[in-house]
């Protein structure tokens, strides 16, 4: 087999290409009007780095390095691309890393999902620029995966995602904690004046025990999981945590499938099907997931054509139950997801609801892979269709003249007290307004109110913030107040929990609705009958526009220039318009 690739990549003649055919270090030569010399001056300066020719007539395999010291989620990158070469190597490939810019969730201003795309285009055109017979992606926190599988998929190269994995869990007090929901709720109650300064500083130490990911059903998780269900990822390669021996097993496992991928040409667009993508959306919803997961979802699709329609999603979360007990939604941590059988046993659990012949990375079936899978065991972390922890699934789509193009509620994370409320709208023009006055003692506002938050959505904060997650009123949290209904166009971390509306489109920074909700405005929330409704008359709402004309947000130059002009709505993935495929060829899910 390795005789057999070595002779498919190898170029008919030392220093010739066979041009669109051509593997190997002769892919994508630089054209200077002699083939030959390209390629001659290809291989003398990468011979500068000791390379042979025995190891440049091997098929070669890219691996995208995202290591950064600002991204502690990728602390373990250098390891992995050791044990991805090494895959490569005994496979029979020439491994070769290269660096791309790495984004993280927290040392990203204005926010990390401003520079998804970004991302996604310098993955897309390092891929094309450089030859690569298939590429390693190695991702891990929020907007890396999304970003690396939409550069990928524009880029028809064959590629398989590898991520970093979770943390460690922390120990705080005899509690045991992790990052992000447990920092959320101390912090919330250091805001309530629960705890003081002294514990707060102490748990700080506690909530991120090692590299790697959050340790509980974030985005980063639930991004992990949806690339194992759309078949882009080797089996069980999404939940072993970061400083653990099986993610190191998983990374060399991924380098020898890359291998096997270039032979075959297993492009992106073979895998990533309507089916796959589909398959990706029952999971998102039994594993309770990040609502950002919807966004990159619909970003990924959106690069080979496929729509996703929000009123399917709806339809199909009212037949899937969650059936993952991680926090925020339950109790448990990506350690023990892990421990309990990782997304095959998950999956398992679904097969009913899945599609069994979409393609994975491995060249076999989705089913033939279950059929592989070890055998289930006894544990509680995973929950049986029977047993869920949640009948319906994690998310609901709602739509009313507040959203008229969606919006989303996790609800599985929700207080059900309060998904079914009609209260008084206290509204924050921006973010910096609501900075400004949340804490403010003069505020009016009672704990039956619902918090309003505008002009956080793609183009108005710009880069659709996880501000979405309003903090609790200081004098409403001391007084013991845990959770109020708040909407606004931006979004929430995964790792975050509460009666949360989101993603409400059109934003408030083009003119949505959403812009003239003003204090006092009544406003109802009935997650039963998925609805989010301004009580407020057409007529006066149209008095409000011509009295209140928005001037969508620009800039002078640069990647805000571009990202103001061209990025587009939630319910399109909020990825930059040129970026989508010309042609719309599958809408997903079926009926």
């Amino acid at each position: 087999m390795k005789d057999e690739i070595k002779k498919d990549a190898a170029a008919p003649g030392p220093f010739s290409s066979d041009g669109a055919t051509a593997r190997g270090v002769a892919r994508g030569l630089t054209n200077y009007g002699d083939t030959g010399f390209s390629l001659f001056l290809r291989k003398a300066f990468i011979k500068g780095a000791g390379l042979t020719d025995d190891a440049l007539s091997r098929p070669i395999i890219g691996i995208v390095n995202t290591g950064s010291s600002y991204n502690p989620c990728h602390g373990n990158a250098p390891q992995l691309i050791e044990a991805v070469k090494r895959g490569v190597m005994l496979a029979g490939g020439l491994p070769m890393d290269f660096p791309t810019i790495s984004v993280h969730e927290s040392f990203s201003q204005p926010t990390s999902m401003y520079l998804r795309n970004l991302m996604s285009m310098d993955t897309e055109e390092m891929i094309r620029a450089q030859p690569m017979d298939a590429v390693v992606l190695i991702g891990g926190c929020d907007k890396t995966v999304p970003a690396q599988l939409m550069g990928a998929a524009s880029a028809g190269v064959p590629a398989i995602q590898l991520v970093t994995g979770s943390m460690l869990t922390g120990s705080h007090r005899g509690e045991r904690v992790g990052a992000c929901t447990d920092c959320r709720r101390y912090w919330g109650r250091y805001r309530a004046e629960e705890i003081d300064a002294a514990e707060i500083s102490d748990v700080n130490n506690q909530l991120v025990a090692s590299v790697g990911t959050c340790s509980v059903m974030g985005t980063a998780s639930t991004m992990a999981c949806i690339t194992e269900a759309l078949g882009m990822m080797v089996a069980g390669g999404a939940s072993a945590p970061a400083v653990t021996a099986d993610r190191v097993r998983v990374a060399e496992k991924t380098g020898a499938t890359a291998v096997a991928m270039a032979a075959s040409r297993l492009t992106p667009d073979r895998i990533l099907t309507g089916k796959s993508i589909e398959n990706a959306l029952r999971v998102l919803l039994a594993i309770g997931g990040s609502t950002n997961g919807i966004v990159h979802l619909t970003a990924i699709a959106g690069r080979l054509g496929i729509d996703i329609d929000l009123a399917g999603l709806d339809r199909i979360s009212r037949e899937t139950p969650v059936l993952v007990d991680l926090k925020p939604s339950g109790q448990h941590y990506m350690e023990d997801f892990h421990h309990a059988g990782g997304m095959p046993a998950l999956l398992r659990e679904l097969r009913p609801y899945l599609h069994l012949d979409a393609l994975t990375v491995s060249g076999r079936t989705l089913g033939e892979e279950l059929d592989d899978s070890p055998p289930a065991f006894a544990q509680d972390v995973i929950r049986t269709a029977a047993s869920p922890i949640y009948p319906v699934g994690g998310l609901a789509v709602l739509r009313g003249n507040l959203a008229p193009g969606g919006a989303i509620i996790k609800q599985s994370a929700a207080n059900p007290k309060l998904m079914e409320h009609e209260g008084r709208a206290v509204v924050f023009e921006d973010a910096e307004d609501m900075a400004r006055r949340i804490d403010d003692e003069a505020l009016d506002v009672t704990a039956e109110d619902i918090l309003v938050l505008k002009r956080i959505g793609p183009t108005g904060a710009p880069g659709m913030p996880e501000a979405g997650y309003m903090p609790i009123p200081r004098k409403l949290a001391r007084a013991g107040v845990k959770d109020m209904v708040r909407i606004s166009d931006g979004r929430m971390s995964g790792t975050a929990a509460g009666t949360i509306v989101l993603h409400v489109t059109p934003e408030a920074a083009i003119g949505g609705p959403l812009a003239y909700v003003q204090n006092g405005d009544r406003i109802r929330l009935s997650v039963a009958n998925r609805e989010i409704a301004l009580l407020v008359d057409d007529a006066e709402l149209a008095r409000r526009a011509v009295a209140q004309p928005i001037v969508r947000p620009v800039a002078e130059r640069g990647y805000r220039k571009l990202f103001l002009q061209t990025v587009t709505q939630a319910d399109q993935g909020v990825d930059f318009d040129f970026l989508r495929a010309a042609v719309t060829r599958d809408t997903v899910p079926k009926k």
